[in-house]
């Protein structure tokens, strides 16, 4: 069933389950939170790309005011909830100084494929291993969704984009693990090059082939 949502494009991509936190200082998004939060009402923040705003956005709800400035300002912490398209999108909503949009709910299946979320994992450790970052690794979900982990990829926003597209979770899986097989290597290999640089003009010591 479509809805009316005010919008609040973002160079970003958000995700489902993702926290965010805002400082929000533009007269129009000044307006849009304070509605928000008087009425209690959620938001979207579609993704602006290319140029232009994106047709699909997550949309948003706002846990906590964290602070107030004297000019009006604001800290805002906020948490995505689900997707959305945009069905038509107003430069600005009536009466208002913000944007908004008439979206529908894109309905999201969960249908997790196991063995190809083990070789993510497998993947994703090689890759936090090489580039010194295992920590990041342990602190990981045991039961992880795609969006869980999609801005700890090495994603652009152009990649995160088209997974936000995505309307299943085993979809998801699939473009994710074959960015890892891609890049995984490269960075591997990056890794070893490195370390024959810091090798170099190093005195040796070296055995002599028997010949």
């Amino acid at each position: 069933m479509p809805k009316y949502l005010p919008l609040f494009p973002l160079d970003i991509v958000v995700f489902p389950g993702e926290k965010l936190n805002l400082h929000i200082f533009e007269p129009k998004y000044k307006q849009l939170v304070m509605e928000c939060v008087e009425e209690e009402k959620t938001f979207g923040i579609p993704t602006y790309i290319q140029n232009g705003v994106g047709l699909y956005g997550t949309e948003i709800e706002i846990t906590k005011v964290e602070k107030k400035y004297g000019g009006g300002e604001m800290d805002i912490r906020t948490k995505g909830i689900r997707i959305f398209k945009i069905l038509q999108f107003d430069k600005m909503a009536p009466g208002r100084l913000y944007a908004g949009g008439e979206v529908e709910e894109i309905n999201n299946s969960f249908d997790e494929d196991i063995i190809t979320k083990l070789k993510i994992k497998e993947n994703i450790k090689k890759l936090y291993d090489a580039l010194g970052i295992g920590k990041l690794y342990m602190e990981m979900p045991d039961d992880f969704k795609s969006y869980d982990i999609a801005h700890h990829l090495g994603l652009n926003t152009e990649q995160e984009y088209a997974l936000l597209q995505l309307h299943s979770e085993s979809d998801r899986q699939e473009v994710i693990l074959a960015h890892l097989e891609q890049i995984v290597p490269v960075v591997l290999e990056t890794e070893r090059l490195k370390e024959r640089v810091r090798l170099n003009g190093h005195f040796k010591n070296l055995t002599p082939p028997n010949y």
